[in-house]
């Protein structure tokens, strides 16, 4: 087995990574700057050791990457981040150092697609500061590995959903007050026809891929999606959540720019950023390579994610018969 190191460890991806891993049989150490706590409890997290490390205040004193080269990991599983000189700083603080470096990127790399599904290697269009910082990192680290042999892995998940937070909804942004609207049977008005696509994935699907690519010859100097098996329309989810509730659908649309004049200005902006991108992604890779088999599809990953909602009182859904 092997030591590992997972940078970011007690987010979305680690509360059910750092458990797998562990169960697995590895030395895990988990690396947070120690202020949240896993979303879900698991009793593996005793068998894990705790580091507390500020990133970017490690960052800033250059100490970051020589902090995580000195726990002599076989493997580091990179988590957060986001920015291609933190990238770059890591990456060289462990050249010769590991057997493998996971970095997460994200399926925003792609910018609108022009072929769906989207494999991994098509030329990339990305947009926005996050998928051209992620489409750049992506770029140095697989520069890495040709130029310099670097073992490298890259991953890509879709819209992570899963118990603890709330998932991206039928209108494209995070507002629970639209799941709200589904379960109590209320009209729901979508933007343009409601044809343009989202592509969720369960956190633990993500953790899923990582495991299966940890220590892979098939894995080193690839990049993987991780998404569900298919994507959702928004239609096709705002009519899947109304019939989970026990409603038969009720939508209406408009026009994009008409439809965002009635809605708060960041959740529009949200909004667009989603549909503007409207990702479909391939998993064929991964399933040929990697044993890839998503368990969540799309829907059963948010409605998991709507029911700790309800629980916890965060979505009032009285009439729910699902």
């Amino acid at each position: 087995m092997s030591r590992i190191t997972v940078i970011g460890a007690t987010g979305h991806i680690g509360t059910y990574l750092v458990p797998r891993l562990v169960i697995d049989g590895h030395e895990v150490i988990a690396v947070s700057r120690g202020a949240a706590s896993p979303y879900r409890r698991d009793p593996a997290w005793r068998f894990a050791r705790q580091v507390t490390l500020d990133r970017s205040a490690a960052e800033r004193d250059g100490a970051f990457g020589a902090s995580i080269a000195s726990l002599d990991s076989d493997i580091v599983i990179d988590l957060i981040c986001f920015d291609p000189p933190s990238s770059a700083h890591l990456a060289d603080a462990l050249r010769g150092r590991v057997e493998q470096l996971i970095h997460i990127g994200t399926i925003w790399t792609h910018g609108p697609a022009s072929v769906v599904p989207t494999p991994e290697d098509v030329v990339k269009f990305p947009f926005g500061d996050y998928g051209t910082k992620k489409a750049e990192i992506e770029r140095d680290l697989l520069r890495r590995h040709r130029m310099e042999g670097f073992p490298v892995t890259i991953i890509h998940p879709g819209h992570i959903v899963g118990e603890g937070w709330v998932p991206l909804n039928p209108h494209g942004n995070f507002r629970p007050q639209t799941y709200d609207a589904i379960a109590a049977g209320e009209t729901l008005t979508l933007a343009n026809f409601g044809l343009e696509t989202v592509h969720h994935v369960h956190a633990d699907d993500v953790a899923q891929i990582i495991v299966r690519a940890l220590a892979n010859p098939a894995a080193i100097g690839q990049s993987f999606h991780a998404v569900s098996d298919a994507a959702l329309t928004m239609r096709g989810f705002a009519e899947g959540m109304y019939r989970w509730f026990g409603h038969e659908p009720k939508l209406t649309f408009l026009p994009f720019d008409e439809w965002a004049r009635g809605q708060e200005a960041a959740d529009a902006e949200t909004t667009w950023n989603h549909i503007a991108r409207s990702p479909n992604c391939s998993i064929l890779k991964g399933r040929t390579l990697l044993g890839y088999s998503p368990r969540y599809a799309s829907l059963e990953a948010v409605q998991e994610s709507v029911r700790h909602l309800i629980a916890t009182g965060q979505v009032r859904a009285s009439a729910m018969t699902a």
